[in-house]
């Protein structure tokens, strides 16, 4: 297996200079895109959506918001009736233990299936996440926002009892906010995909296919 070039101190820190300048163009670029983002024009949803919390109580969407402005939501990929539980879905869950910075900032963060809720909660009791996790199970809010089954990120907006659409993202959108996969971005070997431009030599897999449940592992 190849490895990076050995060189001296000096030598390699002129090279991070280098790759420094071009990181600080890609921060101020992202900087950029967010200040484009907090500009987007946003969706008025229908009134009347209801879900069922994890304590299998009835709820309305300006309750997901937990008394804040803003809400997140994860959109986790558990289909009514099915037996299939992502693993991509439940990695990206992985990464989310615990949010409390985002409670000051007056924003809620969930998760959200088309499941029932006796569905989810064997997933969540399997992998004992706390977050809150609703069931949008006999509503519409997936075909009205064109969600069909796929994961990613919606964000909401709640003015009293009015609720806004303001952003999605799925794909990548949602791949560059997971800690793991960013950690793994700093490493020599990267995420070891076969999509990524590595030198020859490096150790690569097909995409995803090294990814398990936390508890498949092993040791």
């Amino acid at each position: 297996m190849n490895r990076p070039p050995v060189v001296s101190a000096q030598e390699w820190q002129t090279a991070r200079d280098a790759l420094l300048v071009k990181e600080k163009e890609h921060t101020r670029a992202l900087d950029a895109l967010a200040a484009e983002r907090r500009r987007l024009p946003m969706v008025r949803l229908a009134p009347g959506y209801r879900f069922t919390a994890p304590d299998g109580s009835a709820v309305d969407f300006a309750e997901l918001f937990e008394g804040r402005r803003q809400l997140v939501v994860y959109h986790f990929m558990l289909e009514p009736g099915s037996d299939h539980v992502c693993d991509g879905c439940s990695s990206f869950t992985d990464n989310l233990s615990g949010h409390p910075h985002l409670s000051p900032r007056d924003t809620a963060l969930a998760l959200m299936s088309p499941a029932p809720q006796e569905q989810i909660s064997l997933v969540r009791k399997r992998f004992g996440w706390t977050i809150p996790w609703y069931s949008a199970f006999g509503n519409s809010l997936y075909a009205d926002l064109g969600l069909g089954g796929m994961f990613g990120v919606s964000v909401f907006l709640r003015e009293g009892e009015e609720i806004f659409r303001t952003y999605y993202t799925s794909g990548r959108g949602v791949d560059r906010l997971r800690l793991d996969l960013n950690l793994l971005d700093l490493t020599p070997y990267g995420r070891q995909e076969e999509w990524e431009d590595s030198p020859q030599g490096w150790p690569q897999t097909p995409t995803m296919q090294w990814m398990r449940h936390r508890d498949e592992y092993g040791s």
